[in-house]
């Protein structure tokens, strides 16, 4: 208890900077354990969103998901252009996380004190198989329920009930949950306390029928593309990319916001 104590009393404040009117966090690698236990001392409801530079393009053009993302207890930076565009123009230095090592590094956190997780989304083969590995993976952390992601919208009260009952320290909401991260919006105050993190395909990588992007890709930032063979649509991001660069050369212009 005691060595909990001198993490949570370690934990520096989250510096939260804004970047073309939406909110982006500071939080050094070193610091994520200490963060993660103040968060959970509290017992309350914690949104995490890790950002992308479509996400963040996104919260730009609609209220409801900025909304959201203002809210959000922290604000994680997953695109190598989003920590580029906080240097040029905020003259910050921002770190940012694989999606996928960042949900590792936070359920390592969690299984060091036992703490508890909830699955909920993706088909039932495949949950089945991410929880197995998961379990094999972090044995002393706690999973407290899962639930498919394409459930019936009858069914909705009763996995918010299970959800918190079970009070998980994390809930993982992954693909085939209509909504997406505007379902845990919607739904926020009935699922009760904890981190709330939507984790999009994850459970596809945990339950080994998809693979990750190599960190070498991510951090030269050409993840994107791969996702691009999967769905060429995606070459026409290449749009709102320089978009984003003409508004940074705009806000340093001119010096807004």
């Amino acid at each position: 208890m005691d060595a909990e104590q001198d993490i949570i009393t370690e934990a520096a404040p989250i510096e939260r900077v804004t970047l073309l009117k939406v909110p982006l966090d500071i939080v050094p690698p070193e610091q994520l354990e200490a963060v993660v236990y103040k968060l959970l001392k509290d017992k309350k409801e914690h949104d995490v969103v890790l950002c992308s530079l479509w996400d963040l393009l996104k919260a730009r053009r609609n209220g409801e998901y900025r909304s959201f993302v203002q809210r959000a207890t922290m604000v994680i930076p997953v695109s190598k252009s989003i920590v580029g565009g906080a240097r040029f123009l905020l003259r910050k230095r921002l770190y940012r996380y694989m999606p996928f090592d960042f949900v590792i590094n936070l359920l390592s956190i969690l299984e060091k004190r036992e703490f508890s997780l909830y699955l909920l989304g993706g088909k039932m083969r495949i949950l089945k198989r991410a929880e197995k590995n998961l379990r094999q993976t972090f044995p002393r952390l706690r999973i407290v329920g899962r639930f498919v992601g394409n459930f019936k919208h009858q069914e909705e009260q009763t996995i918010l009930e299970a959800v918190r009952k079970a009070a998980p320290s994390l809930l993982l909401v992954g693909k085939g949950v209509k909504g997406g991260e505007r379902w845990i919006a919607k739904n926020g105050a009935s699922l009760g306390g904890g981190l709330r993190l939507w984790c999009s395909d994850l459970f596809d990588i945990f339950a080994e029928r998809r693979k990750r992007p190599s960190r070498a890709v991510f951090e030269r930032g050409f993840e994107w593309i791969g996702f691009c063979f999967q769905k060429p649509w995606r070459f026409f991001r290449i749009i709102p990319y320089f978009y984003y660069k003409f508004l940074l050369c705009i806000y340093r212009i001119f010096k807004l916001g």
